[in-house]
C-alpha cells in the first residue's frame, strides 16, 4: 500500500518578494513544494524531490519543508552549486515580474543518478512542472522520475508553468511541455 499521497519533483528557492521601492522579503518559493505545502495542510502526505545549495538559502528552505511536514529523503543537498534566487516585483496591477539567479542553480543540476525509485514507488500521485526541464541533465532526471512514477500506476500531474526567461529557446519550451502534457 502506498503511503505518499502526492510527491513532487521541482525547484526549491527563495523568493524575493518587493515589499516597497527598496524593500525585498525572503520567502521560500517554487510551485512544486508551495503545491506540497497546500497538501500538508489538507493532512496529505507529501515528498520532494530536488537539489539545493549547501548555503544559508538551501538549509533555511530544508528546515522550513521539514517543519511543515514534507518527507525531504529526495531533496539533495549541493556543496557545488548555490541554491536559485528570485526576485519578484509587482506592478500597479498586481502582476508579478520574475527575475532569476539560476546560472547555475542548484534546482537545474539535479542529475537521473539522484533521484531515488523508493520516493516516487510509495507514491500515488507524481507531480511536476517545467522548470524541471529546463535544461539537458535535470531534464532527463525528470524524464527518470516520470517512468518510474508511470511503473508503479502512480497518477501523473503537470504544471505547464511557463517562465520565459529561464529558456534558452521558446520552441524547445513548447516541445517541453508537450511532453509534460503527453505523460498519462
Amino acid at each position: 500500500m502506498k503511503t505518499t499521497d502526492v510527491t513532487a519533483l521541482g525547484e526549491l528557492l527563495i523568493d524575493f518578494a518587493q515589499k516597497d521601492t527598496n524593500t525585498f522579503e525572503a520567502n521560500p518559493g517554487g510551485a512544486p513544494c508551495n503545491v506540497l505545502a497546500m497538501l500538508n495542510k489538507g493532512g496529505k502526505k507529501t515528498a520532494f524531490i530536488g537539489k539545493v545549495g549547501n548555503d544559508l538559502f538551501g538549509n533555511k528552505l530544508k528546515t522550513v519543508i521539514e517543519e511543515i511536514g514534507i518527507d525531504t529523503k529526495g531533496l539533495i543537498v549541493s556543496d557545488t552549486y548555490r541554491t536559485t534566487l528570485a526576485f519578484v516585483k509587482f506592478d500597479e496591477t498586481g502582476d508579478r515580474d520574475f527575475a532569476f539567479y539560476r546560472n547555475p542553480g542548484a534546482d537545474m543540476m539535479l542529475e537521473e543518478s539522484e533521484i531515488d525509485p523508493a520516493v516516487i514507488e510509495n507514491s500515488k500521485i507524481f507531480h511536476f512542472g517545467t522548470l524541471s526541464m529546463t535544461h539537458e541533465g535535470v531534464r532527463q532526471a525528470t524524464k527518470k522520475a516520470i517512468e518510474i512514477a508511470k511503473q508503479n500506476k502512480a497518477i501523473i500531474s503537470f504544471d505547464p508553468n511557463l517562465r520565459p526567461p529561464l529558456w534558452n529557446d521558446l520552441e524547445e519550451a513548447k516541445k517541453q511541455m508537450k511532453v509534460g502534457c503527453q505523460c498519462h
